[in-house]
């Protein structure tokens, strides 16, 4: 089959929004390892003063990370799918964090669009069709000196990566979403990590991005080679460009 792209995609995650929190949370280390790229940031003084852009947010479980790393920040989380907005807008939030449904192509009509201090990422580039453009538009969103958190499954390059992820999906993500009527979005999860940048090849293309001071940091545990944090900032002496993210990139 065909990757899932855009209006498919987000089709799919509505559908497994309502059992999507269950299923990462049997996920070893999930959340602790988003907190753990959110913390990568570096944000000072807890966040005061900080506008954050967790892109693509999903349920929330990315944006709690976020918060944990930068309390006093203001948070806005974006996600395309409906269904999974949905399901981190029933949580209860502070009053400085907010949520915007719109793809992540495409914000220039709503009100997200920057600048930012700081953008967090977390299991989003692999899925859009065009990641250079997207990576782009973030360096365009972000001040001078705004630094990114990309949390993605990039593999290192192992053979043994590959077989580590091929039996972690095949031996229970899979039959999970049999179970749950969502094989689609898990064949495409599967397919997606296979067919993306290794972590070099992605270090790489955040540079060509423009983007400054990248560091690829891995996670631990199973995922040691699997997923990683890719931390880089928008130089301090990059021109100010339009806000906005646009598809044309």
């Amino acid at each position: 089959m065909d990757m899932l792209r855009d209006r498919e995609l987000a089709a799919a995650f509505d559908h497994a929004s309502s059992s999507y929190d269950l299923m990462t949370s049997a996920s070893p280390g999930y959340a602790a390892h988003l907190r753990r790229s959110a913390r990568r940031l570096g944000l000072p003084a807890q966040g005061a003063g900080l506008t954050l852009l967790d892109l693509g947010c999903g349920t929330g479980t990315s944006t709690e990370a976020l918060l944990r790393a930068a309390p006093l920040a203001t948070v806005i989380g974006v996600d395309a799918s409906a269904g999974m907005l949905a399901r981190a807008r029933a949580k209860p939030w502070p009053a400085n964090v907010s949520f915007v449904h719109a793809p992540v192509e495409d914000m220039s009509e709503v009100d997200a669009g920057g600048p930012y201090d700081a953008v967090f990422a977390a299991y989003l580039l692999r899925n859009v069709a065009d990641p250079e453009a997207v990576l782009r538009a973030v360096h365009r969103l972000l001040r001078p000196g705004g630094r990114l958190s990309v949390h993605e499954y990039c593999l290192a390059g192992r053979p043994s990566d590959r077989l580590v992820w091929k039996a972690v999906v095949n031996g229970f993500v899979r039959p999970w979403a049999r179970l749950h009527g969502d094989a689609e979005l898990y064949r495409h999860l599967y397919r997606s990590v296979l067919e993306f940048d290794s972590a070099q090849t992605f270090t790489d293309r955040l540079r060509c991005a423009g983007f400054a001071r990248v560091r690829c940091l891995p996670q631990p545990g199973w995922q040691a080679g699997i997923t990683h944090t890719f931390v880089a900032e928008r130089p301090r002496n990059a021109p100010a460009e339009p806000n906005g993210v646009g598809r044309s990139g």
